[in-house]
């Protein structure tokens, strides 16, 4: 094969339409509706052939049109009206500094395997992409100091379409850099910059790309470069494709290589935020830049890059963690642990759950939380499941007091609402509705918004849907070789007026995405009501290796076939960003039925709710503290099953009771002006109730404040005069591992009696044996609480007892309490470590209980 010498063509832009360029490569455009509307007046055909990517769609405009453009007053006052608003936006204060100005020092550093920015940026699978991509864009909004750092993948994810058997198969296009809106980073001589990582026997190089999401720098790592042999410049070939081996490459260049590239940045994170395991090899290599720059042995680094370390886990299930095999560790990260002064069987203890059990494979969320001092989970109830898989990582402690929180996730709202949705609430509402704090009165406001005027904003979109829906079918069935009447046929699919459901997400077997199918004769009777029909839209992608989703979605093309049903449900091919705007837009009602709880947090529903969509899913993730009467319908309870047969027939039953006897009529109930108002009543009091709290502002402002500054202070206070808080907290803990294990309450005395009463105070006396501890090592607690038929305390309160000082070797200590409730209670008394700069007893699980 021939040389090619290859060069990159830009877009030739006349002068005046020189801001173009800058207004395309900011990704704030992503949630600015005028500036969307700029770029779709230019050619709103070839905006939609370009999948909505203004970089390209500048590249292949006819230049003709453009010399028009530039002499088109109207459009060239909309164009530096949009070019002011991110100039303003750039240029103000956003809320964290206002709210922190002593901690403007923050830099914080966000890892994520992929980011969901734009249907122009293939660059995410799924939720996990999407809500890092949000984040992003919250944090921008907000004015928080962060970074992004992801890997940029030649071919994206998959794209699917479905063959005449409506089976899934997939194509992998691949991705030319140069016509996205990324840019590359360059080194202070003009040449791109890289950063390297060490493979077996090999450096492999990564190339650093940089997308700006409005304040916010992303930057992304990319292998196939021409330094790298063929097998290492797919490293970064395609979002999670390949096998394990691949997959622990691609996280060495996302961790250890994102750190890299942040040091090559010449940026020094205070704090490291890691979204879901992927990243945690960060932890090693953040502690390996620590040994460095202040010469410590490993053990007190990684103390010292712990303390400004979070860890996000998105996963309810122990099989979701990555896990590698020893082999594959030790090929990998033998010599790397030299590098640490660390023997190969004690970094891999960091990876295990049980160190004893030397058969156990490393598990990235172990290592994550080990090299972390805050962790959390995406939703209360995904909270809850969280502390009960790591109970055992804190023995001792009650699963109440097993230190792993949660922030419940959001959606950036600005990104997802509609333009006629936006204009109604900027009308009502003020311009800056969107950036508000949660609770404030402003979403009462929408009270104020007459009934009919929302109702028809809302209709509008929805006919748009169908409007998309046909176009998208048609162009479906081109695809497969349909004949022109099969075609002609799609103009009469689903109606205008009709309750139109929305099902759309990740085909995993446990989301259970044919529940709604498991009576077709009562489904069909719900369709084709002559007098309340409904209809359904369905989308989503089943991983490439997953033949049971793949199933699932071939049983919903077969059935949507039958001529009974065929113009009430469509299926919507190669789920992506576009898509889901057009149904969480659109759609009336929001349907999930996951298994309960297996959701951790689910972010698709509370897309709809400042588009005034109503949720009706199991009371799993977000939705089961979300979820009240007025605000939508809950399938079921709460309940957990053992029986999966059982639960899929009772919650199915549920879910058709539910359509018949509320959803639907409810929606049909219309007064003289065919307003529908019991309805209208449910989408304000989501809107309003909902809205404010299930966005990403709400939860980055969050992070910053329970988990972000908290980090950014300990980390700088311990990093300060070269580290000299560190070398005596990881002596504490030495001393407490070593020592705690003879430490001993020899003697409980109160004055409880056998009979109490509400409202009377238990005083307790104790004697404890300390072994080598001093009283300044430890805290000893009396924990009560209601006993249960066990005879334990599960969720107990704990009160700090005072030390009164030594008698012979023992250390006396005096507390009390007060009996707040009736019925069976209980107390017991414990010796926990303390040290003010350690965080217990996440970082340091050993207690010792009265016996």
């Amino acid at each position: 094969m021939p040389r090619v010498y290859s060069f990159h063509v830009s877009p030739k832009l006349p002068e005046r339409l020189s801001c173009l360029n800058e207004l395309s490569l900011n990704l704030r455009w992503s949630w600015h509706h005028p500036t969307i509307e700029l770029f779709r007046s230019i050619d709103p055909d070839l905006w939609e052939e370009t999948g909505h990517n203004p970089r390209w769609m500048l590249g292949r405009v006819d230049q003709r049109r453009l010399i028009e453009l530039a002499a088109d007053e109207a459009f060239l006052a909309q164009m530096d009206r949009a070019a002011d608003d991110l100039e303003d936006y750039l240029g103000s204060v956003g809320r964290f500094a206002l709210e922190h100005p002593l901690d403007l020092s923050l830099v914080v550093a966000y890892f994520s395997a992929e980011f969901g920015l734009s249907e122009c940026i293939p660059n995410y699978a799924g939720g996990l992409g999407i809500l890092a991509g949000d984040h992003l864009k919250s944090a921008s909004d907000l004015g928080l100091p962060l970074v992004g750092v992801g890997l940029l993948y030649q071919g994206g994810y998959f794209h699917q379409y479905l063959n005449a058997d409506g089976w899934q198969q997939e194509t992998y296009p691949i991705n030319d850099f140069h016509t996205l809106p990324i840019s590359p980073v360059m080194d202070g001589n003009g040449a791109p910059l890289f950063i390297s990582v060490d493979f077996p026997g090999r450096p492999v190089f990564a190339r650093i790309w940089k997308i700006q999401v409005g304040r916010i720098p992303l930057y992304l790592l990319d292998t196939n470069v021409k330094q790298n042999r063929p097998d290492d410049c797919k490293v970064t070939g395609a979002l999670y494709g390949g096998d394990r081996e691949l997959r622990m490459q691609q996280e060495i260049v996302l961790g250890i290589g994102g750190m890299r590239a942040l040091k090559a940045l010449g940026i020094h994170p205070t704090v490291c935020h890691m979204n879901e395991g992927h990243s945690a090899f960060l932890g090693l290599e953040r502690s390996r830049m620590t040994m460095e720059e202040f010469n410590l042995p490993y053990y007190q680094a990684r103390q010292l890059s712990a303390a400004g370390s979070v860890f996000t886990t998105h996963t309810p299930v122990p099989a979701g963690f990555d896990r590698f095999d020893t082999w594959l560790m030790e090929k990998y990260f033998r010599q790397y642990a030299d590098t640490l002064g660390l023997t190969f069987e004690r970094l891999l203890d960091y990876g295990r759950q049980d160190q004893s059990r030397r058969e156990e494979p490393f598990n990235m969320a172990f290592l994550a939380a080990r090299h972390s001092a805050y962790c959390n989970g995406v939703s209360r109830l995904h909270g809850e499941v969280t502390r009960k898989m790591a109970h055992e990582m804190w023995p001792g402690y009650s699963l109440n007091e097993v230190p792993i929180g949660y922030v419940t996730n959001g959606i950036h709202t600005r990104s997802w609402i509609s333009m006629e949705m936006s204009a109604l609430l900027t009308r009502y509402m003020g311009p800056r509705w969107a950036e508000e704090p949660p609770g404030k009165a402003i979403w009462e406001r929408i009270e104020r918004i007459p009934d009919g005027e929302l109702w028809r904003v809302h209709q509008i979109r929805r006919e748009r849907l169908i409007h998309y829906a046909r176009a998208r079918l048609s162009s479906q069935l081109r695809r497969r070789g349909a004949t022109d009447s099969e075609v002609a046929n799609c103009a009469g699919v689903l109606g205008q007026g009709v309750l139109t459901i929305g099902f759309a997400r990740r085909f995993a077997t446990y989301k259970r995405a044919t529940l709604l199918l498991r009576d077709p004769a009562r489904l069909k009777r719900i369709l084709n009501n002559p007098e309340r029909p409904v209809q359904i839209l369905i989308a989503g992608k089943a991983h490439p290796h997953d033949n049971e989703g793949k199933e699932l979605i071939r049983r919903i093309i077969h059935f949507a076939r039958d001529p009974e049903v065929r113009r009430s449900i469509v299926f919507l091919e190669d789920y992506d960003i576009s898509v889901a705007r057009y149904l969480v837009q659109g759609v009336d009602v929001w349907l999930n039925t996951p298994q309960r709880p297996n959701e951790a947090s689910g972010t698709s529903g509370m897309k709809l709710l400042a588009n005034g969509g109503l949720n009706l899913s199991i009371l799993d993730g977000w939705w089961d503290e979300a979820y009240t009467p007025e605000v939508g319908w809950a399938i079921g309870h709460g309940e957990n099953y053992t029986d999966a047969e059982a639960q899929d027939q009772i919650e199915s039953e549920a879910l058709y009771n539910l359509l018949e006897h509320e959803v639907v009529p409810l929606f049909y109930q219309r007064d003289a002006a065919d307003v529908p108002r019991g309805w209208v009543s449910r989408m304000k009091s989501s809107m309003t109730q909902l809205s404010p709290v299930f966005c990403t502002n709400r939860m980055v402002a969050e992070y910053a404040e329970r988990f972000y500054v908290p980090a950014h202070r300990r980390h700088v206070r311990l990093a300060a005069d070269g580290a000299a808080r560190v070398k005596p907290l990881v002596e504490w803990r030495r001393r407490v591992l070593e020592f705690g294990r003879q430490v001993r309450v020899v003697n409980v005395d109160s004055s409880l009696q056998q009979e109490t009463q509400v409202g009377s105070e238990v005083k307790v006396t104790v004697r404890v044996q300390l072994a080598a501890l001093a009283s300044q090592d430890v805290r000893v607690q009396i924990y009560y609480g209601a006993v249960d038929a066990d005879g334990s305390i599960p969720r107990g309160q704990a009160v700090e007892m005072e030390h009164q000082g030594q008698v012979g070797g023992d250390h006396l200590y005096t507390g009390r309490f007060e009996c707040r409730d009736s019925g069976s209670s209980g107390f017991s008394v414990r010796v926990i470590p303390y040290h003010e700069d350690a965080i217990v007893p996440y970082e340091m699980p050993w207690v010792q209980w009265a016996e």
